[in-house]
């Protein structure tokens, strides 16, 4: 939250060269109905002007579209078919094209969208970006349902560096990855297989998980609070979908 204390501060502050993500304009709208005084959210400068205090309010947060893309991609790479609600479509763009281009049908409403993923994903190449495009939070998910998608995939990581680190687990199951630098080669399987992996942060869990829903024989997965600090009831959500899945202490 790279304006909270400003907004205490007498006078104007400045903050150039900031992030555009849609949950920067959901925190000025926050800030700014508790009595914040704050502009340009959405845009690379925000202009604040200090307030001596805030008040109390009720403030519904908008829907999380890293989580939105989760399930999606999860459905793809299972070949399933999800109907995923209290969404923005909008915000996820980049990721919807994608999984359109790997073979996926969309069905998209106001707030909720369905998709239909075919028997086998076809292989996409990938570049991460600022917002609006494609999300670095979405490229370790992604990166995972392509492991068994038909053809040779290419990611490229344009934002941070040692993103890849789940890729090592990745290859323990099976999957055939190559890092170059910046760029990652995924040739597709057939199928993965089960087995004890380590998650070593929070997307790079979250795409064991998946890895795990698509594998043959049992996956057991430890690190687990990476995952749980960014997936509310995540193993109960699982279940819904059919997912044979349990948190063990």
């Amino acid at each position: 939250m790279q304006y909270w204390q400003p907004v205490w501060h007498h006078g104007k502050t400045t903050i150039t060269n900031s992030a555009r993500e849609p949950e920067i304009i959901d925190l000025q709208n926050l800030l700014n109905k508790m009595g914040a005084k704050i502009k340009g959210a959405g845009t690379d400068v925000i202009e604040i002007e200090g307030v001596k205090k805030l008040k109390d309010v009720s403030y519904n947060i908008m829907p999380d579209r890293i989580e939105t893309g989760t399930f999606l991609c999860m459905a793809a790479m299972t070949g399933g078919n999800i109907q995923v609600k209290d969404v923005n479509s909008n915000h996820i763009t980049p990721v919807i094209h994608k999984l359109e281009e790997a073979g996926c049908k969309f069905i998209i409403q106001k707030n909720e969208i369905e998709m239909l993923a075919p028997k086998r994903l076809k292989a996409v190449d990938i570049k991460t970006m600022p917002y609006p495009g494609f999300p670095t939070d979405m490229q370790s998910i992604f990166s995972t349902s392509l492991t068994i998608a038909k053809g040779t995939s290419m990611i490229v990581e344009n934002l941070f560096e040692n993103r890849y680190k789940y890729t090592q687990e990745l290859i323990r199951m099976g999957a055939k990855i190559t890092i170059e630098g910046k760029t990652a080669v995924i040739k597709g399987v057939r199928r993965l297989y089960g087995a004890k992996v380590k998650a070593t942060d929070l997307r790079g869990g979250a795409a064991l998980v998946m890895a795990g829903m698509a594998a043959k024989g049992e996956t057991k997965i430890e690190n687990i609070e990476y995952i749980l600090r960014g997936y509310e009831k995540f193993d109960q959500k699982l279940k819904k979908l059919g997912i044979d899945i349990r948190c063990i202490d």
